[in-house]
């Protein structure tokens, strides 16, 4: 895979991604409202939320339609969050940042299939998290097949089979960890973020050690802070729940951009490299 990447040119991969991620992110946007409510994500179309006129395709162009119609619905004109550009613009970016690492190496390039995945769940999951404060299952539970696949698939183009084996352990070590924490101390860690752990740690695993423990441990470290932030402006008490699956997913991130550069400072640092 990574030869094929070397042919084409790193400039047209990296915005043929972003706008595939803009298509997906329009996906999203559906995923997003519907799954907390129980609704069917194929069925209905989408709608006006206020006058209940379908929309047509072409006011369902990401970004752009969202900008000629001023933010407003065709037929009532009423509003139109904004929330929804900016989830196709942020899994634009997304997908584009994901395509450029795999051709600047920060990751191998076989692993971009799993990567796009987690973009575009963890997206998602975030949101839903935040509006809802929970993980639900349909996401969160296929992410073992479909992770497990693509880590495997991407063994395959490799060749390097040993990956899985910390996969294996990425999710055992993670997911464990995450389930001690839940059942240790009721009310403070959810069962959903168990759940999530465990396809995080796979994926955190197969890209190596340095970023499955600095992905796991970063996770705490951001969740500190801004809940810190949220404290100091008064937004936030000692006893506030805050969804923990977007912290999760950001230190995961951070783990795979930063990792191993990050493990290396601290064992330098320490004089243990």
């Amino acid at each position: 895979m990574t030869g094929i990447l070397t042919l084409i040119p790193a400039a047209f991969l990296v915005v043929v991604a972003g706008i595939i991620g803009t298509l997906v992110g329009s996906f999203l946007n559906v995923v997003i409202w519907r799954v907390p409510r129980g609704e069917s994500i194929v069925r209905p179309g989408s709608a006006c939320p206020e006058c209940r006129r379908p929309i047509a395709w072409y006011d369902n162009v990401p970004i752009v339609s969202y900008l000629v119609l001023r933010g407003r619905c065709r037929h009532c004109a009423a509003h139109i969050s904004v929330r929804y550009p900016l989830v196709e613009l942020g899994t634009g970016l997304a997908f584009a940042i994901v395509v450029w690492g795999g051709i600047a190496g920060s990751f191998p390039a076989a692993a971009v299939p799993a990567l796009l995945y987690w973009a575009a769940i963890g997206i998602a999951l975030t949101l839903i998290d935040i509006d809802h404060h929970r993980l639900p299952n349909v996401i969160t539970l296929p992410a073992y097949a479909v992770t497990g696949a693509l880590v495997a698939a991407a063994s395959v183009l490799t060749g390097e089979y040993d990956r899985l084996l910390i996969a294996a352990a990425g999710l055992a070590i993670l997911g464990g960890f995450y389930l001690v924490l839940a059942l240790g101390y009721r009310g403070g860690m959810g069962f959903g973020d168990v759940k999530l752990a465990g396809s995080l740690g796979m994926m955190l695993g197969w890209l190596g050690w340095p970023q499955l423990v600095i992905g796991g441990f970063s996770a705490f470290l951001v969740g500190g802070i801004v809940g810190i932030a949220l404290m100091v402006i008064g937004r936030a008490g000692r006893k506030s729940r805050l969804p923990f699956g977007p912290f999760m997913l950001i230190g995961s991130w951070i783990g795979i951009f930063a990792g191993p550069a990050i493990a290396d400072v601290y064992l330098a640092a320490t004089g243990l490299a």
